[in-house]
């Protein structure tokens, strides 16, 4: 499929511009504050709700601090150790969303910590709160015509502007449906019917793990890295860690057996 391409910009005022991947981010927190407010009611989330849009804050600092952290050492360490002031230079792009679990656990860590509860009672709603951000994303990405797939013949090919002439797979709606729709109605279902606090967390890290693992297959790999092992993109021995982090966190959600309030025993 060959077309025109989206303006990622929404609308300018003078130097100002509104662009679609800053909308969708924050259409993806205004999402998962709303579901915040849900867990809330259904006393599934264990701090005071009035503390929800200050977590929601949290969460933002941690995802850009961790996402660009991860992005500079781990994705492009041999441009920024030259250019070192581009590091702050966010507006360029470049952010990882491994560092953005990262950062984002670290502050839900700390919030937790605040308010004498255990970190799966924070993490499990944030997994599930925080999954249908994804699918707002990738969206971002589609539109802004980055991180797209490899070059097929496929129907569902697209020449994406800074593709090159051949179609490529769409990997970012792949992602966005699985990681964003899939993944949410999953987790949401799961942590109705489980019993402990701590397997939803652990099911969103082995999903999002597995999910990503195979969308890899057809997303084309940064070109800074290419392969390792002369098959495996860095994306993917990320997920590797994820999905052994996910079992993990399901032995010590085991081990430490939260009971979820919303279940009747």
């Amino acid at each position: 499929m060959n077309q025109g391409w989206f303006d990622p910009v929404i609308f300018s005022l003078g130097p100002l511009q509104v662009r679609w991947y800053g909308a969708m981010y924050v259409m993806g927190f205004l999402v998962g504050g709303w579901i915040f407010k849900y867990l809330a009611k259904e006393k599934f989330w264990l701090a005071p709700a009035e503390e929800i849009d200050k977590f929601v804050t949290w969460l933002i600092i941690g995802m850009f601090i961790g996402a660009r952290l991860a992005y500079v050492f781990v994705y492009n360490w041999d441009y920024y150790s030259q250019n070192f002031l581009d590091i702050f230079s966010v507006w360029k792009g470049g952010l990882s969303f491994h560092g953005a679990v990262v950062g984002m656990a670290m502050a839900s860590w700390m919030f937790a910590k605040k308010h004498k509860l255990h970190y799966f009672h924070i993490s499990d709603c944030l997994a599930i709160a925080g999954s249908p951000g994804l699918l707002f994303g990738r969206l971002g990405n589609f539109i802004n015509g980055e991180l797209y797939g490899r070059v097929t013949d496929s129907w569902a090919g697209i020449t994406f502007p800074e593709g090159g002439p051949f179609p490529r797979h769409p990997s970012q709606l792949y992602e966005g449906v699985l990681e964003g729709i899939v993944l949410f109605f999953l987790l949401f279902y799961v942590h109705r019917r489980q019993h402990i606090y701590g397997v939803v967390s652990s099911l969103f890290l082995f999903c999002y793990g597995v999910f990503r693992f195979i969308v890899e297959f057809f997303r084309e790999p940064d070109a800074q890295l290419g392969y390792y092992l002369g098959y495996f993109t860095m994306g993917q021995l990320l997920c590797v860690c994820m999905i052994i982090g996910s079992g993990i966190m399901l032995y010590y959600a085991k081990k430490m057996n939260l009971a979820n309030p919303i279940i009747r025993r």
